[in-house]
C-alpha cells in the first residue's frame, strides 16, 4: 500500500499544495464514461434491491452516499480521467490517521483502499475496481467525518438519558464544498471538535500508545503500605512504574530503594491524577491504581474522546460544567476556568444524568419541593415511622392540586403507598439551616428535576468519593458561585446575597442572559498543565461506550 506512506509531523500529514485559493485546486470530476456508468449501474441496482457494496466491502452510508452520486449526475469525486486524483490521495491518507482520534481505521476500508489504490496507480484495475475505490473512498469520507463531527457510537443508545444537541450536518453537502475547496482530507480534520480539551486528550492517547509499544509502564509487588521514608526491596519497581506514567523524572527510575522525598512527591502527583486521597503512602487503593494496564488507560481515553464528539459545536462563552466523575464543577469564561469547586454527586442507584440546559435562574433561600420518588421512597417511610418528622425537619404537607396546608396528624400514612402519597400530597421544606437546598439553588429547567444547589452536609466534602446525593449536584461553596455568576449586576453586591441567602422566604434572580450547564461524564482529561487525568467508572457507563465503538460501524 505504497499510496500510504505519508510523512506526519505533529500530527498532521504533509503535502504539497498544488494551486487554486488557500494553496489548492478544486477536486477534478473527470472520471470516463465508463466509471461515470459503472457508478450509476451499482446505485441503481442497489436501489432495486441488490445490496450496496464495494470492493468486498458494506457501503455505511447507504443514504448518503446515493443521494451525493444522484446530485452530480454520477460524476466521480476521486479521480482524473482513470488515474487517483491527488483529492483521493489525501483522503486515503486522513483515512490512515483515523486511529489518532480514537476511531479504527479498518472501520472506513483502510485496507481494501490501500490495495486497490495500488492497482489503479499501477494501471492494473479493472473497471469495476476503480468503480469499488470511487465508491469506497466517498463512504470512507462520509462515515469517518459522520463519526467525527457527531461520534461514532449514538449517546442515547448507551446513555439513555442524553439530551445535549449533537453536531449536525448534510454530509453530501459538506462533501461537495470539500471537493469544490480542493483538500478532502483537511475538510474531515475540521469535522472533529474544536475544543482545545480534545487535542490535549488527542496527543495523550498518541503519547499512552507510545508506551504500550514499549511493553507498558510495569507494576509494583503487591504488599504492605509503603511510606516515606521506607527502605523496601518494592520501591525500585515503584519508582520505574512511576516515570513510565510521567510523574517521576526519568533520572530517578533507579535501583535506589529509599522511599524519598522525590519518590513522595511523585506518588502525591500519581494520586491527584487518579482522584485518590493524596497522601504520599501506596496503600491498596493507590497500588491498584498502578496496577492499571496502560492498554486499560488507552480505552479509557478512547471512550472519552467518543464523549467529546457527543457535544455542541459551542459550549458557550461562559459556561458551567459538571465532571460528575471527578466530582467536580468548573465554570468557564471565554477558554479559561474562572471558577471551581467541589461537588457531590448522584449514588450509584440515583445517578446525576449526562445533558446540557441552559441555567435561567437561582433562587437564594429557596423552598426545598421534595421530588415525588424522594417523597415516596424516602419520606413516606420516614413519616410511617415517625410521624412528627415532618416538623422536626420544618417540612409542611400540602394537598396536590391546591398546595393548601394539611394536619399531618389528620392522615393515616400507614395505609398508603408510594404512589398513593404522590397523588394526595406533596412535601415542601422551608428555608433555613436545616433545608436539604441549604441557601441556594440554580435552576436549569430539565426533565430529569436535576440542578445544582448549597447542601447542609458540608463534611461530605472533605471525601475524595462524594457520591450520595439522589441525583442533584451538591455545591461546595454555592454562594462563591452566586456571586461569580451576578458580578456584573451591582444591585445584587456579595452583602445582599448573603443576606438574601439567610432570610426565612425565598427570593429569584434571574439570568439576563441564560448560561449553558454541560453534565458531563469525563473518566479521562486532561487539565490545562498537560497532565492526563482518570477517575474510577462510578456508574460503569464506560464499558458500554466501549462496545459501541468495537460493535460494527453504524450507518452515516
Amino acid at each position: 500500500m505504497a499510496l500510504l506512506a505519508v510523512s506526519v509531523s505533529g500530527g498532521t500529514a504533509e503535502s504539497r499544495a498544488i494551486g487554486g485559493a488557500d494553496g489548492w485546486a478544486p477536486c477534478p470530476a473527470r472520471g470516463t464514461p465508463e466509471l461515470v456508468d459503472g457508478v450509476r449501474n451499482r446505485l441503481e441496482a442497489a436501489r432495486s434491491g441488490a445490496r450496496l457494496a464495494a470492493g468486498g466491502q458494506r457501503i455505511h452510508a447507504r443514504n448518503a452516499l446515493p443521494a451525493f452520486y444522484g446530485s452530480r449526475a454520477w460524476a466521480p469525486a476521486w479521480f482524473d480521467g482513470t488515474t487517483l486524483s491527488a483529492c483521493g490521495r489525501r483522503v486515503l491518507e486522513t483515512v490512515a490517521r483515523a486511529d489518532a482520534e480514537g476511531l479504527e481505521s479498518d472501520d472506513y476500508h483502510l485496507d481494501p483502499l490501500g490495495a486497490l489504490a495500488d492497482q489503479v496507480v499501477s494501471g492494473t484495475a479493472t473497471a469495476a475496481e476503480r468503480v469499488d475505490l470511487e465508491l469506497l473512498l466517498t463512504d470512507a469520507w462520509l462515515t469517518l467525518g459522520s463519526h467525527l463531527l457527531q461520534g461514532r457510537v449514538n449517546p442515547s443508545t448507551v446513555e439513555a438519558e442524553w439530551l445535549a444537541n449533537r453536531r449536525r450536518a448534510d454530509m453530501g453537502a459538506l462533501l461537495e464544498a470539500a471537493l469544490g475547496e480542493g483538500d478532502p482530507g483537511s475538510a474531515l480534520a475540521r469535522l472533529r471538535p474544536s475544543q482545545p480539551e480534545y487535542d490535549r486528550l488527542r496527543d495523550k492517547l498518541a503519547e499512552l500508545r507510545a508506551v504500550a509499544s514499549e511493553g507498558g509502564w510495569g507494576t509494583v509487588p503487591d504488599g504492605p503500605t509503603l511510606h516515606p521514608g521506607d527502605d523496601a526491596p518494592r520501591v525500585p519497581a515503584l519508582r520505574v512504574r512511576l516515570a513510565a506514567g510521567g510523574d517521576l523524572p526519568e533520572a530517578d527510575a533507579n535501583a535506589s530503594t529509599l522511599f524519598d522525598d522525590g519518590l513522595r512527591e511523585a506518588v502525591v502527583r500519581f494520586q491527584t491524577r487518579h482522584g485518590l486521597d493524596a497522601d504520599g503512602e501506596v496503600g491498596p487503593r493507590t497500588l491498584q491504581a498502578l496496577a492499571v494496564p496502560v492498554e486499560a488507560r488507552i480505552r479509557q481515553v478512547r471512550v472519552n474522546l467518543e464523549r467529546w464528539r457527543w457535544l455542541p459545536e459551542e459550549l458557550g462563552a461562559r459556561h458551567v460544567r459538571v465532571n460528575i466523575a471527578d466530582y467536580r464543577v468548573e465554570v468557564w469564561d471565554s477558554g479559561s476556568v474562572g471558577l471551581e469547586m467541589r461537588a457531590v454527586v448522584g449514588r450509584a442507584y440515583r445517578q446525576t444524568p449526562m445533558f446540557s440546559g441552559q441555567m435561567s435562574h437561582l433562587v437564594l433561600a429557596p423552598y426545598w419541593h421534595v421530588p415525588p420518588g424522594i417523597a415516596a421512597n424516602d419520606k413516606l417511610p420516614e413519616l410511617q415511622r415517625n410521624p412528627g418528622y415532618l416538623a422536626a425537619q420544618r417540612m409542611s404537607l400540602l394537598a396536590q392540586g391546591t398546595g393548601q396546608p394539611v394536619d399531618p396528624a389528620s392522615v393515616d400514612f400507614g395505609a398508603l403507598s408510594g404512589a398513593e402519597f404522590n397523588r394526595s400530597y406533596r412535601i415542601r421544606q422551608d428555608p433555613g439551616p436545616l433545608n436539604a437546598l441549604g441557601q441556594v439553588k440554580f435552576m436549569f429547567p430539565n426533565v430529569h428535576n436535576v440542578y445544582l444547589h448549597d447542601t447542609p452536609s458540608r463534611e461530605l466534602f472533605g471525601r475524595a468519593e462524594r457520591a450520595f446525593s439522589s441525583g442533584c449536584v451538591r455545591l461546595e461553596r454555592p454562594l462563591e458561585l452566586a456571586e461569580y455568576l451576578l458580578a456584573g449586576r451591582p444591585e445584587w453586591s456579595p452583602e445582599r446575597i448573603r443576606t438574601a441567602a439567610q432570610a426565612s422566604s425565598e427570593t429569584t434572580v434571574r439570568f439576563a442572559t441564560p448560561i449553558p450547564v454541560h453534565i458531563l461524564y469525563w473518566t479521562s482529561f486532561v487539565d490545562v498543565e498537560g497532565r492526563v487525568h482518570f477517575r474510577p467508572d462510578l456508574y460503569e457507563r464506560d464499558a458500554r461506550v466501549q462496545r459501541g465503538l468495537d460493535a460494527e460501524p453504524p450507518a452515516a
